[in-house]
């Protein structure tokens, strides 16, 4: 081992680094790549009052970068003192700087870009009989050709510093980053026009949309119609702070976390607060590991929230953190309440017209025709090619439920029932009278007459779900609405009506604290407990009770189920307690166990909802098909994964090749 000193131990003197590499250190936290200058530039067009921002680029803005807008411009004499350090013209006290609301205010932007790259500053105001130019390498100024506006050329990027040139990636890398740099601000800003050119060639082109309506335009343009598509919109006040935009469905959620974009006061951020907030919005409505689509626009007091954070002003910090976590889950939740089938009924009609326009005119049927088998030369049952008492439900061999209606009955495949007088009355009569036989002369003529349906709540043509026809293996109902069929997951959706209802009573209860309402049993369920749940059983007392559970320990390795949430009376008490057991030993109830009560509501819900391969009457599956319209969140189960499905006549004709 040497005794010589080492040059990074030995003793250097105190000094006052030169200007240069101030700025050079200070471009290493400002300019990473194209990009970070793509940013900044773009940042002061915006600020100056830009309706019209052009990009050019050469090797991915390796080469050049060249942002053009038609703001106000930059008086001549002040074109010097623009690429100093710390002067802007954005905030010029404390006071400023608290309330800031311009996307730039730091100053530093232009001076660390100039001392890493080739910069020329071209600029005219409003007024001045011609442009001015600036060399930011000589800093001489000259007279120029320019219409009023400002144009920054930025040419051979970290020239200057061949060691930050060489982690920059390919061009079509760096290209990509540009555009979105842009994409951000262009997603804030309707009513700016945007265009990117890269070698001569347009990229990318973004117009200006006006109005109320300029942002989802904007997000169509941007995102892409099928974000708008499958996203709903946003709004939500909360005193100081208002929430707009749009977020996505969870059956268009994502793999990967590109398509969420966050913005305060016009600035777009990477926050943990918003990006935590968002996604709890999501936790029971997003199946695995996906990722939510959203855009939020946030509107805030400028003096609650500090900007100046970080060098590239992508983080921000909150004054109260909590608030703003709140309001942009429930604006996320709130949005995504509404059962998404109400739509199927606003667009019904027009769906319905637009078939029929394409629909060839001869396989149009009247209204009346839907539920009858008309043109076809066969007979009806009760006729003396068909005999009703040939096919009775009991030729066909599956589970029976205490008053399901005779489904497999030939009958149901031509009527459907009239209105019953009681609720198991069997030897009322169900079905109309048969019918004329049918043939290919009198089958225009001969179509029966409307059969009156059963008395509802709503009009057959308002259930966005539709009528329930069949049930499939015990598993799917199959719904017949005005698009077409409807197949929903029974398990998944009854688990959802379920879960939102046990979450309503636990946030409408009285007294101390929200408590779901319990029945106590008349025999205590007894069951043998390992250590964890009986601790867990004592520790968590007053966590069970809100959750409608009573279960006490009998012996040391004993517990008895006293009492059950109302709802889930009929199901099996104890391994509805292991489950609560097991999902309360996994949270410190004192400290989180508002968090943990959703999760272990889903998991009540799901021990409570009807199972599979359960035969359920047609009126069992009409009840479920309306308790979903009216249900939130009803489109998907607890674990996100999706309820129903709707396939248009459109999508069954394709199958069938329909109309070719």
């Amino acid at each position: 081992m040497t005794s010589q000193q080492s040059p990074a131990t030995a003793r250097r003197p105190i000094r006052e680094l030169p200007d240069e590499l101030i700025s050079q250190i200070a471009a290493g936290e400002v300019v990473e790549r194209p990009a970070s200058v793509v940013r900044e530039l773009v940042d002061n067009a915006m600020d100056a009052g830009a309706q019209s921002i052009t990009l050019r680029l050469m090797g991915g803005g390796t080469r050049l970068i060249s942002i053009e807008d038609d703001g106000g411009g930059i008086a001549p004499d002040e074109l010097a003192t623009a690429l100093k350090r710390h002067a802007t013209s954005k905030i010029g006290n404390l006071d400023e700087l608290e309330s800031v609301m311009t996307m730039g205010f730091r100053g530093e932007a232009l001076a660390a870009i100039n001392s890493v790259s080739e910069l020329t500053l071209l600029s005219r105001m409003d007024g001045q009989p011609t442009a001015f130019a600036l060399d930011g390498r000589t800093g001489e100024i000259r007279p120029a050709a320019r219409a009023v506006g400002t144009t920054v050329e930025v040419k051979e990027l970290f020239f200057s510093t061949p060691a930050r040139r060489k982690f920059l990636k390919s061009d079509s890398t760096e290209l990509a980053h540009c555009i979105e740099a842009v994409r951000r601000h262009a997603l804030a800003r309707p009513d700016v026009g945007f265009a990117i050119w890269h070698e001569g060639k347009l990229v990318e082109q973004w117009r200006v949309h006006p109005g109320a309506a300029g942002l989802e335009q904007r997000l169509a343009d941007v995102l892409g119609e099928e974000f708008v598509a499958q996203s709903i919109a946003v709004e939500y006040n909360a005193g100081p702070l208002k929430v707009v935009g749009r977020a996505g469905l969870p059956d268009a959620a994502r793999s990967r976390p590109d398509h969420q974009f966050a913005y305060v006061n016009g600035r777009f951020v990477r926050d943990k607060v918003v990006m935590h907030g968002a996604r709890s919005a999501y936790e029971d409505v997003l199946h695995g590991h996906k990722q939510p689509a959203y855009a939020l626009f946030m509107q805030i007091d400028p003096t609650l929230v500090d900007v100046n954070v970080h060098p590239t002003k992508i983080e921000v910090r909150f004054r109260d953190s909590r608030a703003v976590h709140q309001a942009v889950r429930h604006a996320i939740e709130n949005a995504l309440a509404a059962p998404r089938s109400q739509n199927l009924s606003d667009s019904a009609t027009e769906a319905k017209a637009d078939f029929d326009l394409k629909a060839p005119a001869a396989k149009i049927l009247p209204e009346s025709a839907s539920w009858q088998q008309g043109g076809m030369a066969f007979e009806r049952p009760g006729t003396s090619t068909f005999s009703a008492p040939s096919y009775k439900p009991a030729d066909f061999v599956r589970p029976r439920v205490d008053g399901e209606q005779a489904m497999a009955d030939l009958k149901a495949l031509w009527n459907p029932p009239e209105p019953r007088q009681e609720a198991h009355d069997t030897d009322a009569p169900r079905w109309s009278a048969p019918a004329p036989s049918l043939n290919a002369n009198t089958a225009a003529s001969a179509l029966p007459a409307p059969i009156t349906e059963p008395t509802q709540a709503l009009p057959e043509g308002d259930w966005p779900l539709g009528r329930a026809v069949a049930q499939l293996h015990g598993v799917y109902i199959l719904a017949e609405n005005k698009q077409g069929l409807v197949v929903v997951d029974m398990h998944a959706a009854h688990e959802r009506i379920v879960y939102e209802r046990l979450k309503n009573q636990l946030n409408t209860a009285d007294g101390e604290g929200p408590r779901i309402a319990s029945q106590p049993l008349l025999i205590p369920a007894t069951f043998a407990a390992n250590p964890t749940e009986v601790a867990t059983a004592e520790a968590c007392a007053e966590a069970l009770e809100q959750l409608g559970l009573e279960i006490s320990p009998l012996s040391a390795k004993t517990l008895a189920v006293r009492a059950v949430p109302t709802s889930l009376a009929q199901g099996d008490a104890v391994e509805l307690a292991r489950s609560v057991l097991a999902e309360l030993a996994q949270h410190d109830a004192s400290t989180v166990v508002q968090r943990a009560q959703n999760e272990i509501l889903a998991t009540m819900a799901c021990h409570g909802a009807v199972r599979a391969n359960r035969r359920l009457t047609l009126d069992e599956m009409n009840a479920l098909l309306r308790q979903m319209e009216e249900t939130e969140r009803s489109d998907q189960c607890n674990h996100g994964r999706p309820t129903w499905r709707q396939m248009s006549m459109r999508d069954l004709d394709a199958l069938f090749l329909r109309g070719r």
